[in-house]
């Protein structure tokens, strides 16, 4: 899916390097944190918190941070992989302090980059292209995005594209740019016309999910769950191909998590105790009218995004984790790992999976349709609402007051013959 210029075990994304939360990646630990600090490699110091996730790419770890509590000063850090040296730091400045919600302070967005270069979100403060050495490619100032919850969405990078979805705003859409130059490809706008002023009233409107985009070539798709609806549009031009009734409820029009594909089926989770359920996204048969496989009313609060394995959806609510059947929706089990909400997606190793809590504990447990199947808990001590990188045998963790490396494997020094990187 992703660019062919990039390094294999690279985490370019929120989604990693398959845009699906796994990687090919061995050697990645088990174990790590906890009073003894196991497998640390590094950890530095983090000014302020932030809900984005880091990136790891060509030997950077790129993360967002605000400069300050108003949001003014959104900025791009950008670290050394090998000793979590910063490298440079990159801040834009914005004069209107937006609207948020304390749990999602400002640059909640993850980078997203290749072998030439990162581009970051900034909401309202626009869309930032830099190379891999932090100087100033392009950048497009897209309009006001306002929300009382604020914004998070990510953008994705990939065949010398970058795929958008605005986040929650009166008029959010969903854009294809040139990562050469910035230039729009193409852009459909999803207007709301009840949003309120800020997404709240008359009801509770928004999508913070993530464009997915299914297939290649000709006959790729963009999926996309709107507030009202879910859509697919066709990658190369924008043209919509389809459009169902998506994940509203009694409480509000809200998606917070990014679909999860499953074959033929794409698993959503509506936001604010919203509805799961699974959508048929390949051609419909004769005689069919609706995209709908199965659904489940008022399930739970839902902020992080799943994964499939072996046609089981993984799903985190915000106090459970469930298992699902992916083709006929059936709950296998619901467990609750420790006392912390789930706001962080879960990736996917050798077979494991990786998930931290808002305490800052990572469960590691395997595919298990039976039970939830726990092989570690490692705890770093401090609170966190982010997601793990995983990049050549080691573990990127972004805490609200740190950055952390762990990895088990042996380093060489630098400019020796077994360099690793």
């Amino acid at each position: 899916m992703f660019s062919p210029l990039l390094a294999a075990q690279d985490w370019p994304s929120f989604r990693g390097p398959n845009g699906d939360g796994t990687t090919t990646c061995r050697g990645v630990p088990i174990g790590g944190g906890g009073e003894t600090k196991k497998n640390i490699r590094w950890r530095v110091d983090l000014a302020r918190p932030a809900n984005g996730s880091p990136v790891v790419v060509a030997g950077r770890v790129f993360l967002t941070m605000p400069e300050d509590e108003d949001g003014k000063r959104r900025s791009l850090y950008c670290f050394d992989r090998q000793n979590g040296k910063e490298l440079w730091r990159r801040s834009v400045d914005f004069d209107k302090k937006m609207p948020t919600h304390v749990t999602n302070p400002y640059c909640g967005s993850t980078p997203a980059a290749d072998a030439e270069r990162v581009v970051v979100w900034h909401g309202s403060a626009g869309l930032w292209c830099y190379d891999l050495d932090g100087e100033l490619i392009w950048k497009r100032e897209l309009g006001e995005f306002r929300h009382r919850w604020g914004y998070g969405t990510s953008p994705l990078l990939f065949d010398g594209r970058v795929l958008l979805h605005s986040g929650p705003g009166k008029q959010p859409f969903v854009a294809l740019f040139d990562a050469k130059d910035g230039t729009t490809i193409w852009q459909q706008v999803e207007p709301l016309d009840d949003y309120g002023e800020d997404g709240m009233e008359p009801r509770l409107m928004g999508s913070w999910a993530m464009p997915v985009r299914i297939g290649t070539g000709a006959k790729a798709t963009v999926l996309q769950v709107h507030p009202k609806r879910v859509v697919a549009y066709r990658y190369d031009d924008g043209a919509l191909l389809w459009s169902t009734d998506g994940v509203s409820n009694k409480r509000g029009d809200l998606a917070y998590s990014t679909p999860v594909i499953a074959g033929d089926i794409a698993f959503l989770q509506g936001g604010y105790e919203g509805p799961s359920l699974g959508l048929r996204i390949g051609e419909l048969e004769d005689g069919e009218t609706s995209r709908r496989a199965w659904y489940h009313e008022d399930v739970a609060s839902s902020v992080g995004s799943g994964v499939c394995i072996d046609g089981k959806i993984y799903q985190p609510f915000m106090r459970d984790l469930v298992c699902y059947d992916a083709v006929s929706g059936a709950l296998l089990w619901r467990e609750r790992p420790g006392k912390g909400q789930l706001w962080g997606s879960i990736v996917v190793a050798e077979g494991r999976m990786y998930l931290m809590n808002q305490l800052g504990v990572t469960f590691v447990f395997r595919p298990n349709d039976k039970a939830f199947d726990m092989v570690a808990e490692n705890d770093l001590g401090e609170k966190t609402n982010s997601t793990p990188a995983i990049s050549d045998g080691e573990l990127f963790l972004r805490t609200h007051t740190g950055l952390w490396c762990v990895g088990t494997k042996a380093i060489e020094p630098k400019g020796g013959a077994a360099e690793r990187r």
